[in-house]
C-alpha cells in the first residue's frame, strides 16, 4: 500500500512537471489575417470604413497621418524561458488626399536592430567622489548659539 501511494505521488508529479513545461501561445498586438486584408479595397474604403474592417490602427506615422500602421505577433513561451516570436506580420495602410485607400502593403522582414549608443552626455558641475560627497558638508553648518534664522 505505501509502496502503491508512492509510486502515485511521483506519477502525479512527473505529470505536473511535464504540464509546466508546454508552450503558452500568445498573440499580441492587432494581428491581420490575410482575409480581413482582402475585405480592404483600394480606391473604395474610408478611414472610418477600415476601421470598421480592420479596427483602429496600432500606430499612425508621426509625419503623415495619413499613413497608418497595424503591428501583430504570435509568440509561445516555454517554462521560464523568454517568449519567442512565431509569426509577425506589419501592415502599412496608405491613404490619399481625397481620404480613400491607396495602398495597403505588409512589411515583411524589414525590422532592422537599432545600435544602443554608449556614448555619455556631459554635464556642468563637478565631479565629486563618493567619499568627498560624504565629507563635504563637514564644517559648513552654524556653530552651537549662532543665530540660524534669517538676516535682520
Amino acid at each position: 500500500m505505501k509502496n502503491a501511494f508512492t509510486i502515485l505521488s511521483f506519477a502525479l508529479l512527473l505529470a505536473l512537471c511535464a504540464s509546466a513545461c508546454s508552450p503558452v501561445t500568445a498573440q499580441r498586438g492587432n494581428y491581420l489575417k490575410t482575409e480581413e486584408l482582402k475585405r480592404v479595397q483600394a480606391g473604395v474604403d474610408t478611414e472610418s470604413d477600415v476601421i470598421g474592417k480592420l479596427g483602429s490602427p496600432t500606430t499612425k506615422d508621426p509625419f503623415n497621418e495619413k499613413i497608418w500602421f497595424y503591428l501583430g505577433q504570435r509568440t509561445s513561451k516555454t517554462g521560464i524561458f523568454d517568449d519567442e516570436v512565431e509569426d509577425e506580420r506589419i501592415v502599412r495602410v496608405t491613404f490619399g488626399a481625397d481620404g480613400l485607400v491607396d495602398s495597403i502593403h505588409e512589411i515583411k522582414n524589414q525590422r532592422e536592430e537599432i545600435p544602443v549608443v554608449e556614448r555619455k552626455t556631459p554635464t556642468g558641475g563637478h565631479d565629486y567622489t563618493a567619499m568627498q560627497q560624504l565629507l563635504g558638508n563637514l564644517g559648513r553648518f552654524n556653530k552651537a548659539g549662532e543665530n540660524s534664522g534669517p538676516i535682520q
